[in-house]
């Protein structure tokens, strides 16, 4: 695949692509290969929207989820960008951060649960062990957070999935957090 520039793009794509150079500066990778298709790029874009907004979870749970999810599927790409954005935009600690890359336990319990149940629903297409779904309640989530879960897992199939196909280069800006699988 390769990526698309904002001069080649379909709406809504276009739109999208424009808005993010204005706001960032630049356009990410991974936003010009969804760009093949402006619905994959319309409804990533719409879910980590409302995933940021409605989910209820802080920035830092955003980012444990996503960031377990992409360690989970390999995706190197994301697991850059999430590291990126979970350190210097949601301030998650460093010892979390390194825990979920290197796939060991998060020092802090409650992430540990979100992390493993996150997986989980991924690992189980859907059927989350009884195990990680105890765990996730016991440490004081609800049926909000579960199918906010499941948003979180969403997006991060659309992302990872069309990283691993075009193989897409991590961008400079997070070439600090380069993970290999």
């Amino acid at each position: 695949m390769k990526p698309i520039e904002i001069n080649e793009a379909q709406e809504p794509a276009k739109s999208i692509l424009e808005a993010t150079k204005s706001k960032m500066g630049a356009i990410p990778n991974m936003f010009k290969m969804m760009a093949n298709n402006p619905s994959l790029l319309n409804a990533y874009m719409k879910a980590d929207e409302t995933f940021r907004k409605d989910s209820g979870f802080t920035p830092q749970e955003q980012e444990v989820i996503l960031l377990s999810v992409a360690v989970y599927n390999e995706c190197e790409y994301c697991v850059a960008a999430h590291s990126f954005i979970a350190k210097h935009q949601s301030k998650v600690s460093k010892d979390v951060i390194d825990a979920l890359r290197d796939r060991k336990v998060v020092p802090e319990a409650k992430y540990e649960a979100l992390s493993k149940f996150a997986v989980s629903i991924a690992k189980e297409r859907g059927f989350p062990t009884q195990e990680a779904t105890n765990a996730l309640k016991k440490a004081g989530y609800t049926d909000l957070h579960v199918a906010g879960v499941i948003t979180g897992v969403g997006m991060k199939t659309f992302s990872n999935y069309i990283n691993h196909i075009s193989e897409t280069e991590v961008d400079d800006m997070f070439a600090e957090f380069k993970w290999e699988k």
